[in-house]
């Protein structure tokens, strides 16, 4: 048994250092986003407010993180290298329902769009959806991710107030985003991915940096 067990490690190891530590990260990397967005969904729910948060900013997240996730499994890649956007998206619904339900948007034009989105999804995982939408779709996960993060830095910016606004959360965005350029880079070698997560680190990075400004200005008045 031991022996067997030596093989598949010295197999294993055999890939390379490079995608060893590939693996290692997508590891830390999904163990991360388990509860990447805990801290911004616990903050809402403490204050009863979600002031700061983009509303608009989260629906682009939602459909970026769909998206990839969509792509990513038709496309048939390594279930590690995405495992994290199954987490993410399940934070973010929660995210979402209790952005809306403290910025009083929880009606029936919100009841009706989440019921297309579930139809949109299922046909995705019973793989009916066609897939050369998806395709079209992936390159401007780029701009629309981008944008909502940018919306949300905005958000802080105008009403500099950051109090529902986790830094933690975003933290972990940018650490996370980061990690999986070098995943990418190493293991799938797309371009588009790899492009996706470049930005999003940096505006990751933004957004954590203003709350953090707009956090330590409000305690200093």
């Amino acid at each position: 048994m031991s022996g067997a067990l030596g093989d598949v490690v010295s197999e294993y190891l055999e890939r390379g250092l490079v995608l060893v530590i590939a693996d290692l990260l997508s590891l830390i990397t999904v163990s991360s986003c388990l509860v990447i967005k805990v801290p911004q969904i616990n903050t809402i729910r403490a204050n009863e407010s979600s002031k700061g948060i983009s509303v608009l900013g989260l629906c682009l997240e939602l459909f970026s993180y769909t998206v990839m996730l969509s792509y990513n499994y038709t496309s048939g890649y390594d279930f590690l290298s995405y495992m994290e956007y199954p987490v993410l998206l399940l934070q973010e619904y929660a995210l979402i329902y209790y952005a809306f339900k403290y910025q009083d948007l929880l009606g029936k034009r919100t009841q009706l769009v989440a019921i297309l989105y579930s139809i949109v999804a299922a046909l995705i995982y019973l793989k009916l959806f066609p897939i050369i939408i998806l395709t079209f779709l992936v390159p401007f996960c780029t701009p629309i991710g981008a944008t909502s993060k940018v919306l949300q830095l905005l958000a802080i910016l105008r009403s500099k107030d950051a109090s529902s606004v986790s830094r933690t959360t975003w933290a972990l965005s940018a650490f996370t985003n980061m990690t999986r350029i070098y995943t990418v880079f190493f293991q799938s070698h797309d371009w588009m991915l790899l492009s996706n997560f470049l930005i999003s680190t940096f505006l990751s990075a933004s957004v954590f940096a203003a709350a953090c400004f707009y956090k330590k200005k409000a305690k200093a008045e």
